[in-house]
């Protein structure tokens, strides 16, 4: 029997958020009370022990062995402990501001202007000062750089923010200060830099902050060339940082879809609170064209959301840590609820001369100019040709293509890169439940090398066997 001295003693008591499972406390317990436990605690990521004291003498010696912050402590003769939220830690944040309200953007009519002939980033960077840009964030690399330069000169003269970053890495983590807060920022970069900021945009899409990327694709892997490329594409569509992310991605064909699609862009990633990507060539980058400027500019207004540093927006928080594992999961659960709403809402595609079609080509960015050149020399040989030019990349616009599918006799990709757009195509496909699809065939060019015109006519009339 047990003495007297022995029940008085005080047998240990566990808090799990504490015990960093160092197992001290095993190796000096004589009775072998104490096991390394073999479920994780959500709230440390640690395995904690667990006790068993049917044998416990109390001696104490596992409270001497616990290391500070102490796992083991005596029995108290109340336990009252409760873990703590560290939001709650200091009580309710003490303001006396109303609630954050929305304050909306106003579309400012412009006056009717005669077009402007712009080089493709040029046209980019006055869609994003037409789009109610303020602020810029980047890294001068080719064959983007021309858009950065026209905005290093035209923000100071807006009140704007132009500020050339240490590099890649600095600008999207800047973009993610300045989307925080809720005001419209870009940057313009090209393959080699983009990778560099797929870390901080997995961050942005985790704490569902907006901001553009301009990826003006060039010659890869590595360091390749500046020439014109497609390389990007499953980047952009499937590699947008660690972890469960998606972005709508933007694919313009002419100077005037530069302008067009990056404001766009801006809206999108407002009304989606999401990163948003755009994706051209070096050749369309560079490119001249015909330009025409909209009825209006944006005068962007301030969400509710955005922390913005006054008073009326203290309670508001960004982040995308969630350390519990339930909650991680919730939250990417209301991601995919709002990629499903982007893939229902967001598709858009150009169909050119395709309801007749008997062989389509797909095709984006300047090899889509390549096709549309190549339609009218072989519809003047009597072969009914169309072309497919998906804009949104990501989601795919498969709802359009369905139709185009039914009657083709064949698919035809043109890429300038090793065949992404055409994964993107039967990826969407399959997740669409196509069982069966028409043929498909494929032209490609590799390292800033283009498809060419006549290589299309070729090749289509090739296959349709005249």
């Amino acid at each position: 029997m047990a003495s007297t001295k022995t029940k008085d003693r005080p047998k240990p008591f566990l808090f799990p958020e504490f015990c960093k499972a160092c197992g001290r406390c095993i190796s000096s317990c004589p009775k072998h009370c104490i096991a390394m436990g073999t479920e994780i605690n959500p709230a440390t990521g640690y395995t904690p022990v667990v006790l068993d004291l049917e044998v416990c003498n109390g001696c104490g010696l596992c409270l001497s062995a616990c290391p500070e912050p102490y796992g083991l402590m005596a029995t108290p003769t109340e336990v009252d402990f409760e873990p703590l939220d560290p939001e709650m830690l200091f009580g309710a944040r003490k303001t006396a501001a109303p609630t954050p309200v929305t304050i909306p953007d106003e579309r400012v009519p412009l006056p009717e202007l005669e077009p402007m002939i712009l080089k493709g980033n040029h046209a980019s960077a006055v869609g994003a000062l037409l789009a109610g840009c303020r602020h810029f964030f980047g890294y001068p690399i080719t064959p983007s750089t021309e858009g950065a330069e026209l905005l290093a000169r035209l923000l100071p003269q807006l009140d704007g923010v132009f500020l050339q970053a240490v590099s890649e890495v600095a600008t999207v983590n800047m973009m993610y200060g300045c989307g925080g807060a809720g005001r419209r920022c870009m940057t313009f970069t090209s393959s080699p830099g983009f990778s560099l900021m797929l870390e901080g945009i997995s961050y942005m899409i985790g704490a569902e902050i907006p901001g553009v990327f301009f990826n003006v694709m060039r010659g890869g892997p590595g360091l390749g060339n500046i020439g014109p490329e497609q390389g990007d594409i499953k980047l952009a569509c499937r590699g947008l940082g660690h972890g469960n992310t998606h972005a709508p991605v933007l694919a313009p064909s002419t100077p005037q879809e530069m302008l067009d699609l990056t404001m766009v862009a801006f809206d999108l990633a407002f009304e989606y609170r999401n990163p948003v990507v755009l994706v051209s060539d070096g050749f369309l980058g560079q490119m001249t064209g015909r330009v025409r400027l909209p009825s209006y500019m944006v005068k962007p207004g301030l969400p509710d959301w955005a922390v913005y540093g006054d008073e009326m927006h203290r309670g508001n928080l960004h982040t995308s840590i969630l350390l519990i594992e339930p909650d991680l999961e919730a939250h990417n659960v209301h991601l995919n609820e709002k990629y499903d709403r982007l893939t229902q809402n967001e598709q858009r595609a150009e169909l050119f001369r395709c309801d007749d079609a008997d062989w389509v080509i797909v095709a984006c960015n300047t090899p889509a100019r390549m096709a549309e050149g190549a339609i009218q020399v072989l519809r003047d040989r009597g072969i009914k040709v169309g072309l497919f030019r998906p804009i949104t990349l990501w989601p795919f616009p498969i709802d359009a293509l369905l139709p185009v599918i039914e009657r083709a006799s064949g698919l035809i990709m043109v890429e300038a890169g090793a065949g992404q757009l055409e994964d993107e195509l039967r990826l969407a496909a399959s997740h669409a439940g196509i069982a069966a699809m028409p043929p498909i065939d494929r032209l490609r060019h590799f390292g800033g090398v283009l498809p060419q015109q006549h290589e299309i006519v070729e090749k289509i009339t090739a296959l349709a066997g005249e």
